[in-house]
């Protein structure tokens, strides 16, 4: 019997907050001595009392509207109760029955934006998502030979946690989304995204269901902690194929919370899954309930930026860029940002907008590569891409010369006209000058010459190629051709 993977995704993500969730201390910790970002709050002592961060709460109602997710006019924290050395408290301040948000989606790209062949309503997934709501991040253990440490810095960090329908049926789903949901919070500004860091892990639940069923399964696993895309993916993997072996044998698959193993490639039990009466929710007796007015809804509503679909669509359709092109300037917000600065840049020269995304997308995507840099340390800026183009289309200087000078702008910062001025990279457009030059090539040449004079017209390219490296390629290429075919037609006769 053929299987069908039946993918959830539980994703936490640490909101760029300034301060902690229900505390006044940094929130800020990367990097910082242990213990030192504490208060009574955060540390669970007895007698203190959270106070609730209100961009905490902006920030998830702003996730969430991004998701299309509803926002109820109330809200309110709850307590989730188990203990663990990691929590504080011996019980974590979250929300259960009444969440910040409910009922939204996101679209994922399943075939990828370079099979245009697909039309898009067959390419694009909607992956629905439950819920998103807020709570507090846990204290962090460090494990060192036979005993555990702990540093509480983290602790009480503001966490969104986005919860998905399980509406993923392969690994390939579950990673389309998990990045596609990294991009929407990098594009909001509430999340990092850096996962080295922790400030986005996963949580996925995964079970089997005969192919063609619509039936969810009673029982499924759920991995815990994953801190990173590609142990998601390992995981989930892994998981399916565990699963997979199981129900192919007759068995059945246990309920239960899986830990992954990165070193060994596996899961491991860690205990039996556990249910919403398992933790005990009450109503967090120490925090009003929320009420969410209508008009503060549509203040955060209006914060939301041009989002990565509709930056998208309109590239394609205002500057006719291909798909790919469109997809690879807007993964990143700051990337899209730079090129739409360099394109208003060029409008006023008429500087074509396919043209500036050659350049982006090209030359400077390779040097950034090259350099390991990301687009806020580059010195170029982006009115000088456009300046660089002029100069090509103005014939001052070749586009085998552009990249030279795209470099040394690259590594200085300088502006095109200034470096060619400066190096004496202008193209040379002198019909005398470069007369003279072609002579001298056919002159020192014989033997190509002779098999073009035989019938090899090919050879014409090689005795082109030697005027520009004569020029250091600083020759007018179109020029160049013109009078070598001159000569050597001539030549013929």
């Amino acid at each position: 019997m053929e299987f069908e993977p039946v993918i959830g995704l539980e994703v936490h993500a640490q909101l760029l907050t300034a301060s902690k969730m229900f505390c006044g201390c940094s929130a800020d910790y990367a990097g910082a001595p242990p213990n030192t970002h504490v208060c009574p709050v955060c540390l669970g002592m007895p007698g203190s009392l959270p106070v609730i961060n209100q961009t905490a709460v902006e920030y998830t109602i702003l996730t969430a509207l991004a998701f299309h997710c509803e926002i109820p006019e109330f809200a309110k924290f709850d307590r989730k109760n188990y203990h663990y050395p990691d929590l504080m408290k011996g019980y974590q301040i979250s929300q259960y029955d009444l969440p910040l948000s409910r009922d939204g989606y996101i679209l994922i790209d399943d075939a990828g934006v370079t099979k245009s062949e697909i039309p898009e309503a067959e390419r694009r997934v909607r992956i629905g998502i439950r819920r998103v709501h807020l709570e507090e991040d846990t204290a962090k253990l460090f494990h060192v030979d036979e005993a555990s440490l702990i540093d509480v810095n983290r602790s009480g960090v503001p966490l969104m946690e986005i919860v998905s329908e399980p509406d993923m049926h392969s690994v390939e789903q579950a990673r389309l989304y998990a990045m596609k949901l990294r991009q929407i919070l990098r594009y909001l500004g509430v999340c990092s995204g850096d996962m080295e860091k922790g400030a986005m892990r996963f949580e996925a639940n995964i079970s089997l269901r005969p192919q063609g069923s619509q039936a969810l399964s009673p029982t499924r696993v759920e991995i815990k902690n994953l801190n990173s895309l590609r142990a998601m993916v390992r995981a989930t993997e892994f998981e399916i194929a565990r699963q997979t072996k199981i129900l192919s044998s007759g068995g059945t698959v246990e309920q239960e919370t899986m830990g992954w193993d990165e070193a060994r490639n596996t899961t491991y039990t860690q205990r039996s899954k556990e249910e919403a009466h398992d933790y005990r929710y009450f109503p967090e007796p120490d925090l009003p309930r929320l009420q969410i007015s209508r008009a503060g809804v549509d203040e955060i509503r209006a914060r939301l930026p041009e989002l990565p679909d509709e930056k998208h669509k309109r590239l394609l359709r205002e500057f006719g860029l291909s798909a790919y092109d469109a997809s690879v300037i807007t993964a990143e917000r700051e990337i899209a940002a730079y090129y739409d600065r360099a394109v208003e840049a060029g409008k006023a020269r008429g500087i074509d907008a396919k043209a500036i995304a050659n350049w982006i997308t090209g030359e400077l995507f390779r040097l950034m590569k090259e350099t390991n840099a990301e687009i806020g340390a580059v010195k170029i800026a982006p009115p000088q891409i456009p300046d660089l183009i002029a100069l090509v289309s103005a014939g001052t200087i070749s586009h085998t010369i552009a990249k030279t000078v795209f470099e040394e702008m690259y590594a200085t910062g300088k502006d095109a006209r200034a470096l060619v001025a400066e190096k004496g990279l202008a193209q040379i457009s002198d019909r005398g000058a470069l007369a003279a030059v072609v002579d001298k090539v056919i002159a020192e040449n014989p033997s190509p010459v002779a098999e073009y004079l035989a019938g090899k017209e090919t050879t014409a390219k090689f005795l082109v190629g030697q005027v520009m490296k004569a020029t250091k390629g600083q020759a007018n290429p179109g020029l160049v051709n013109e009078l070598m075919m001159q000569k050597l037609k001539g030549m013929k006769r």
